[in-house]
């Protein structure tokens, strides 16, 4: 538990990562689920299953995690084996995140650099198959976590809160599972992700030079060129997707690091490195509110359907007014 002074502040921003991050979410699902963004039946399928994923994070990570532990310490949530599943639905919906983020970026370096292989695997079949695999995968690599708790005490038989078992710094079996589980969220995506953007953004602009080769210079400056100027924007979208993960987990890690390093397992809710692993929290559950965003606001027809969403009840309140005013 947070000292009360340091709860408070900690609490306000769980809670503005809430207000944000729900309905950021939720509007993407709606409006990616529409299906009038002009997107393919593919990257919508990737959209809306990242945002859903995304909102997951944010409410089992941040309001049943952080809120509700601190206004309802008591609860049936904090019931050791209801708080073991929480810890493992956890890591899978962090997980399912991440790793549906590079099967989207995946996704959009064959579509951009493989064009033999763009009709067969960019495809909605092949889209709801890698979505539902990496989601299966996530919550089948995070059960073991589920036995990695204990409680920290008992009253009249029953099991209350989570701690982790004391074997779990020392044990060779739980430190290498712990390694892997960072390994494999978020080193090896970001890695991938920044492979797969590389050779992305390498065929953009190799295929923009030949383009304004084969156009000519005189041309291309008289005449604006739809082609170039949306593969501009390609390169804009890659980079800040890649920008947004690494700059949000990269406290995360670094307190990870010096954690294994130092060996300091343990500190108080004032101390220095307990105000470094908040600011990792934050930051990396921060990018699940970004994550989406950052794909629909550079596109105009999601912004035009978020208008449109957002005015919804105002017109549906005024077309009523005047339909009961007309009856009068």
């Amino acid at each position: 538990m947070h000292d009360p002074v340091s709860g408070q502040v900690y609490t306000v921003c769980y809670l503005m990562l809430g207000i944000f991050g729900v309905p950021a979410n939720v509007i993407a699902i709606v409006i990616f689920a529409r299906g009038k963004c002009g997107l393919s039946k593919c990257i919508t399928h990737y959209l809306v299953a990242m945002a859903a994923t995304d909102l997951i994070v944010v409410f089992t990570n941040v309001i049943v995690n952080r809120i509700f532990s601190v206004y309802y310490p008591s609860s049936f949530l904090s019931v050791t084996p209801t708080c073991s599943l929480k810890t493992v639905l956890l890591y899978a919906a962090k997980d399912s995140s991440v790793w549906l983020t590079v099967a989207f970026t995946w996704d959009r370096c064959v579509a951009i650099c493989h064009q033999n292989l763009r009709n067969k695997y960019c495809t909605a079949r092949t889209a709801r198959v890698v979505i539902v695999l990496v989601c299966v995968v996530s919550g089948l690599r995070n059960i073991p976590w589920y036995f990695s708790i204990t409680p920290l005490y008992v009253v009249d038989g029953v099991p209350w809160y989570c701690i982790f078992k004391s074997d779990f710094y020392s044990s060779n079996a739980w430190i290498a599972f712990d390694l892997i589980n960072l390994v494999g969220t978020p080193f090896v995506p970001l890695f991938l992700i920044l492979l797969f953007n590389a050779l992305t953004i390498r065929h953009i602009l190799v295929s923009s030079r030949v383009r304004k080769a084969l156009r000519g210079w005189t041309y291309a400056k008289k005449e604006s060129d739809v082609e170039m100027e949306n593969r501009r924007q390609s390169i804009i979208l890659l980079l800040a997707i890649s920008a947004n993960l690494i700059v949000l987990w990269l406290t995360f890690v670094a307190h990870y690091a010096t954690v294994r390093i130092t060996g300091n397992y343990f500190y108080s809710s004032s101390s220095a490195m307990f105000v470094f692993q908040e600011a990792g929290y934050m930051l990396l559950l921060l990018s699940c509110s970004t994550n989406t965003c950052i794909y629909a606001v550079i596109q105009t027809k999601f912004r035009e359907e978020m208008k449109y969403l957002v005015s919804y009840p105002f017109r549906y309140l005024a077309s009523s007014f005047k339909l009961g005013c007309g009856l009068i």
